[in-house]
C-alpha cells in the first residue's frame, strides 16, 4: 500500500511537467533541464499518461452561440463544438469525415445534456447545414463570412479579366466590413444590382453538339455568385446579436495551435495522438 501511494505521488509530481509538454510546446530537452528528471523518466511517465485520456466535461449553459468546425489529420478527422463566449470545447468527435448522421447525433446530444443552443456558426459544409436543419431547425445558422470571402476570391482570382469578375471581387472584399443594418442593406442591394447587370454573362452556356451537352462558360464566376446567393439568408445574423460570431476564425485558430503542438511530438502512435488531443482540449478547457 505504501509503495502504491508513493507511485501515485510520483506520477502526481510529474503531472505538472506533462501539462507543460502538452499545452506549452515544451520539448523533452527543455523539460529535462527545468524539472531535474531524466529524459527517459519523463518519456516513460508521459507515455503512461497517454495510455489513458481525460473525460471532457459538458457544462450546461443557456443562450450558447456555438462555433463548430472540423480539421483533418493524416489518420482521422476531429469535429469540435465550442462555446464562442470563452472558447470552451463542449464536445468533440474523432471520425473519418464530416458526416450528416454523426453531426446530427452530436447536436441532439448537446441539447439532451443541457446545452441551450442559440446559434451555430459554420463554414457551410453541406452535411453540417443539413444536420442543423434536421435536428435544430429553430437555431440560427450563421455562415462564416471569412470562408465565403476566401473561396470567392480564390475562384475569381486576383486579376479577373472580365468586368463582371472585377466588380464582384471588389464587392466580396467589402464583406467583412459590414457592421450595421445599413451596411448590410447597401451590400445586398449592390450584389443584386451586380447580378442584374451581368446575369447573361454569369449564366452563359457553352454547348457541344457532338455530345449534346452544355456547361456554364464562366463556371467559377457563377460558383462565386451561387455561393453568396445561397448563403445570403444566413450571412448577417450577427448584426442582430453581437454574441454570434460572424466567422469560425476562433476555432480555426484553436485547431492551428493544436496542430503546432502535436507536430512538435512526432512519432506518436495513432492512439497516443488522439489521447494527446484529448489532453490538450482538457487542459485548454481548464484555463
Amino acid at each position: 500500500m505504501f509503495t502504491e501511494n508513493r507511485k501515485e505521488q510520483t506520477i502526481k509530481n510529474r503531472f505538472v511537467w506533462f501539462r507543460k509538454w502538452i499545452i506549452e510546446r515544451q520539448t523533452f530537452k527543455t523539460l529535462t533541464r527545468d524539472s531535474g528528471y531524466s529524459k527517459d523518466t519523463l518519456q516513460r511517465t508521459f507515455y503512461k499518461l497517454l495510455d489513458s485520456s481525460p473525460t471532457l466535461r459538458i457544462i450546461q449553459r443557456e443562450g450558447v452561440n456555438l462555433r463548430m468546425d472540423a480539421t483533418y489529420f493524416k489518420q482521422f478527422c476531429l469535429v469540435a463544438y465550442q462555446d464562442n463566449t470563452d472558447g470552451y470545447t463542449q464536445l468533440i468527435r474523432f471520425t473519418d469525415g464530416e458526416h450528416y448522421e454523426e453531426i446530427k447525433e452530436d447536436l441532439l446530444n448537446l441539447i439532451k445534456l443541457g446545452i441551450q443552443i442559440e446559434s451555430i456558426t459554420t463554414d457551410g459544409h453541406k452535411s453540417i447545414l443539413k444536420a442543423i436543419k434536421a435536428s435544430l431547425p429553430e437555431v440560427k445558422t450563421q455562415r462564416c463570412l471569412v470562408h465565403i470571402q476566401r473561396m470567392c476570391l480564390l475562384w475569381l482570382t486576383q486579376y479577373p479579366k472580365h468586368i463582371a469578375g472585377q466588380e464582384l471581387r471588389k464587392h466580396v472584399l467589402l464583406l467583412l466590413k459590414i457592421r450595421t443594418d445599413n451596411d448590410k442593406i447597401y451590400w445586398i442591394n449592390e450584389f443584386k444590382s451586380w447580378y442584374a447587370r451581368h446575369k447573361d454573362y454569369v449564366n452563359e452556356k457553352t454547348f457541344r453538339p457532338e455530345s449534346n451537352r452544355f456547361w456554364y462558360t464562366h463556371k467559377l464566376l457563377r460558383r462565386s455568385y451561387q455561393t453568396i446567393n445561397r448563403a445570403l439568408p444566413n450571412m448577417f445574423h450577427y448584426l442582430m446579436n453581437s454574441k454570434i460570431p460572424k466567422t469560425t476564425n476562433g476555432i480555426e485558430g484553436y485547431f492551428s495551435h493544436l496542430k503546432n503542438h502535436l507536430d512538435l511530438h512526432r512519432g506518436l502512435t495513432m492512439k497516443n495522438r488522439i489521447n494527446f488531443i484529448k489532453w490538450y482540449i482538457y487542459f485548454s478547457n481548464k484555463r
